[in-house]
């Protein structure tokens, strides 16, 4: 299964009374996908997965399988701790997954012997191809990625540090040990800031939450970059994802909230965040549709 493009991250919509929203949930994603996306990745960090219980994520889940309809690959987030975890890849394959991204287990750092066991266990529950997301508690060296990139169903790796010194002897290590198609990608928060750093060291395929909403500019960014365009990816990383990254820096959870934020500017009514996170602050608020407005500017441009 080949991931390429655009990977989408849905946020979850919730309705007046603070359950899914799933008929906004549903739009949201065929929109998605209709703008371009090369994947969507539903009930993920930009999704809340860390707000969502186990009848929350089936349902978001579905819907997101059923709103693709297949045209684009579907990974769901699993992660935590090990039995909700392993349960969680059970319910994702039940309603129609393509893959998992796993997250980190939850509060504890393991070590090398211990993530990797973590890593087959999820994925031996689901037996779907399964996406390592390196961050927080699930720190990997090279060999337990490479050890991991043999392992059936273990097919992508997903770097959320940007230690790109250690990213650089994984992707060796990996490379050397004669693993075929194993996937890197860029999975820092607003990723497009560091695509030009990823891309000197071979990891060209990035998540992007941006595109939740304003894919135009999204899109603008990554033709821009696969097609050599560095003036023009030079001036969205200035005029639009540098103050998005500085705005999001304020307040802890921004990447998620003013992601949600920005997709309520855009006319779909998702809602607001789950505690712990925080919905932005009417000045920021109106500092983001600046943003987007210069963003979606320069991308229509173009």
């Amino acid at each position: 299964m080949r991931l390429e493009g655009v990977l989408f991250f849905p946020v979850t919509p919730f309705g007046p009374d603070g359950d899914i929203a799933e008929p906004v949930l549903a739009r949201h994603v065929a929109e998605g996908v209709e703008a371009g996306a090369g994947g969507v990745f539903p009930a993920c960090g930009t999704g809340e997965f860390n707000a969502l219980d186990l009848d929350d994520h089936a349902r978001v889940v579905a819907t997101a399988v059923e709103a693709a309809a297949g045209r684009v690959p579907v990974f769901a987030g699993a992660g935590g701790p090990l039995p909700a975890a392993r349960a969680l890849a059970r319910a994702a394959a039940a309603r129609g997954a393509d893959g998992l991204l796993l997250m980190p287990p939850y509060l504890v750092s393991g070590p090398p012997d211990g993530l990797v066991r973590y890593v087959r266990e999820v994925a031996d529950a689901a037996e779907l191809p399964v996406i390592i997301y390196q961050r927080a508690t699930a720190r990997f060296t090279p060999a337990a990625v490479a050890e991991l990139a043999r392992t059936p169903h273990v097919i992508g790796f997903k770097d959320g540090l940007g230690d790109f010194d250690l990213l650089q002897r994984i992707v060796l290590t990996v490379r050397a040990s004669g693993a075929q198609g194993f996937t890197f990608f860029n999975g820092l928060p607003t990723a497009e800031l560091t695509v030009p750093a990823y891309r000197g060291i071979g990891v060209d395929l990035y998540s992007s939450a941006a595109f939740a909403f304003a894919p135009e500019v999204a899109l603008a960014f990554h033709r821009a970059v696969t097609g050599g365009d560095e003036e023009l990816a030079r001036r969205l990383l200035t005029a639009f994802y540098l103050p998005l990254v500085e705005l999001r820096d304020l307040v802890p959870g921004y990447a998620v909230s003013l992601v949600k934020a920005g997709v309520r500017l855009r006319g779909l009514d998702v809602g607001g965040v789950r505690a712990p996170l925080t919905d932005p602050a009417p000045e920021h608020i109106a500092e983001l549709k600046e943003i987007i407005a210069t963003g979606l500017e320069i991308a229509g441009a173009a």
